[in-house]
């Protein structure tokens, strides 16, 4: 099976081309690089430089290739950008998405896994959140992949586009086998800027908001490994190939830790008392959001193996070392 990958050399889909060509698949890979780095990419995947938005391009590539599956990660995810610059999030998003799409309709791919999250529940009004509550989201962010969850889902009634939809709740940690982790520039994932903040690359990190409605006033996520959710994904192809309907699913361990529970974590794991300020609320961020799990389980056997805070927290801190170590 051939298989695209779109935003391969970003974060979380550098570590799908890892898992993916480890199974022996042939991989392609689709990144414009505005994020990701091609020394990220797998050597035995197949690396092209484009845009999702380029359809001239994607439909070649679709052909050229004889593309089966697409798993689609290629997106902006910053929240807070995506207050202060929306159209860029419904361009790459959105806009970018719907056009990949109808390249894949268009090329007779069969398989097509989308890259959303749980942005699209906004603030919910009950903790965990299943896959049938409410959409609301918060953000644009939020909003730009909750339409093409539409798109997709419509494209999939009407051309037979057998698709999964995995809502990623907040995803950390790196490769165990430091071959690849979160690498983006001035990030804005709270264990990577904890983590760093650890090493002495940042004065200080920042807790924004401490009057929430919650156990410590923080801001509380589900945090997932991030082997755990390419495993998830894995996981998706196989279903698809066994013939198994379109579905939606959560993809989170089902319990959450506030933003200072994260810093203690990471102070305790890496043994270094780093200086925390506080400032006001952000826009775009509810208070609490906890996945239900229970679907993902029930559909794919998924067995997550690093449902562990300081685990999650000890793969970091190893890949921000040798990622500096490398920068040097």
């Amino acid at each position: 099976m051939t298989i695209l990958v779109t935003g391969g050399a970003g974060y979380i889909g550098s570590h799908m081309v890892y898992a993916l060509v480890n199974t022996g698949e042939r991989v392609i890979v689709l990144d414009d690089l505005s994020t990701g780095f091609d020394w990220a990419i797998a050597p035995s995947a197949r690396f092209i430089v484009g845009d999702t938005g380029n359809e001239a391009l994607v439909s070649r590539i679709i052909a050229e290739h004889s593309i089966e599956s697409i798993i689609h990660f290629a997106a902006a995810v910053v929240v807070p950008e995506s207050v202060s610059r929306p159209l860029k999030y419904y361009l790459n998003n959105t806009a970018n998405s719907r056009n990949l799409i109808e390249c894949a309709v268009k090329g007779g791919v069969r398989r097509f896994v989308f890259s959303s999250t749980a942005a699209v529940y906004g603030n919910p009004a009950r903790v965990p959140v299943t896959e049938d509550d409410p959409t609301a989201p918060m953000s644009p962010y939020g909003s730009s992949k909750l339409m093409t969850e539409t798109i997709l889902r419509d494209a999939s009634a009407a051309h037979g586009l057998d698709h999964v939809i995995l809502r990623y709740f907040n995803v950390a940690g790196a490769d165990p086998l430091l071959r690849t982790g979160q690498s983006t520039r001035a990030a804005t994932h709270l264990v990577k800027v904890a983590v760093e903040t650890a090493l002495g690359l940042r004065e200080k990190i920042e807790v924004f908001g401490t009057d929430y409605p919650t156990r410590d006033g923080t801001c509380i996520r589900d945090y997932i490994h991030v082997s755990d959710l390419i495993a998830a994904h894995v996981d998706a192809l196989a279903y698809l190939a066994r013939g198994g309907p379109p579905v939606t699913l959560n993809c989170g361990y089902g319990h959450g830790f506030s933003v200072l529970e994260v810093i203690e974590t990471v102070k305790r794991v890496s043994g270094v008392d780093f200086r925390v300020d506080y400032a006001a609320r952000r826009p775009g961020d509810p208070a609490e959001i906890i996945a239900a799990p229970k679907r993902i389980h029930e559909a794919f056997g998924w067995t997550p193996r690093y449902d562990d805070l300081a685990t999650i927290v000890a793969h970091a801190l190893a890949w921000q070392r040798k990622l500096s170590a490398r920068s040097t």
